[in-house]
């Protein structure tokens, strides 16, 4: 069997990473492209999944381009998600498939499930008050981040409040998740931690590798690639 086929979209340390991760699993990194390189056919050099890193400002326009060029993209930029019903239009209207997430790391999704039911727990004890801590490094485009973010949304669906979030740039943190739970005599944390961007590149290339395997049509998350877990 070829090896599976990979563009790279982005050639920061994202990108870098991801080229990394994608060659030691044994696959082809078709091409690696620049924010001043144009996405065509051609330049995907028959790729068959793009794998996007870039910064928010670019990165509708390289999902679009990937889907005009008729190839899959997993989509790990974010921060443009006010956009995501224009691109979900275009990705059905041209037939495509795209793949994207806040954060690739599947530790982030375990977290995200165990954050989601303590708000249900909290809805019981109403004595606690919540809020969310997101640390990441000095270039990071976004604020809040979109992990931070999709962590609000879960608790506030069971709990039933907003969760205000607080968000640090330091330094060259790869990214920290904290949810403090506090009431007047005692405190809970919960946190995640990532240690190494290499963690959100493997989630990156395990779903390009999902979103190949499917031959399907359509928008996908790490929902879909878990079975719905």
């Amino acid at each position: 069997m070829s090896p599976l086929k990979i563009a790279v979209i982005g050639d920061g340390k994202m990108g870098r990473a991801v080229v990394g991760v994608a060659q030691d699993a044994g696959y082809s990194v078709t091409a690696v492209l620049g924010v001043s390189t144009p996405i065509t056919s051609a330049s995907l050099a028959g790729a068959q999944v793009a794998i996007e890193f870039t910064e928010p400002s670019a990165a509708v326009q390289n999902i679009k381009a990937c889907i005009a060029a008729h190839c899959p993209v997993v989509v790990g930029t974010t921060g443009w998600y006010e956009q995501l019903d224009d691109v979900t239009s275009v990705v059905k209207e041209h037939h495509g498939s795209m793949f994207w997430a806040a954060n690739f790391s599947l530790g982030v999704h375990v977290f995200a499930q165990l954050v989601q039911y303590a708000g249900e727990l909290l809805a019981r004890v109403p004595s606690f008050d919540a809020h969310l801590i997101e640390t990441h490094h000095t270039a990071k485009k976004d604020a809040p981040s979109g992990t931070a973010l999709m962590l609000q949304r879960r608790m506030s669906s069971t709990w039933g409040h907003n969760i205000p979030i607080t968000s640090v740039r330091v330094g060259a943190v790869p990214g920290t998740h904290e949810l403090v739970l506090d009431s007047a005599y005692e405190q809970i944390t919960l946190s995640h931690t990532a240690r190494d961007r290499r963690v959100f590149a493997e989630g990156a290339v395990a779903a390009a590798r999902w979103l190949v395997e499917q031959q399907g049509q359509g928008i996908f998350t790490i929902a879909d690639m878990l079975g719905g877990k």
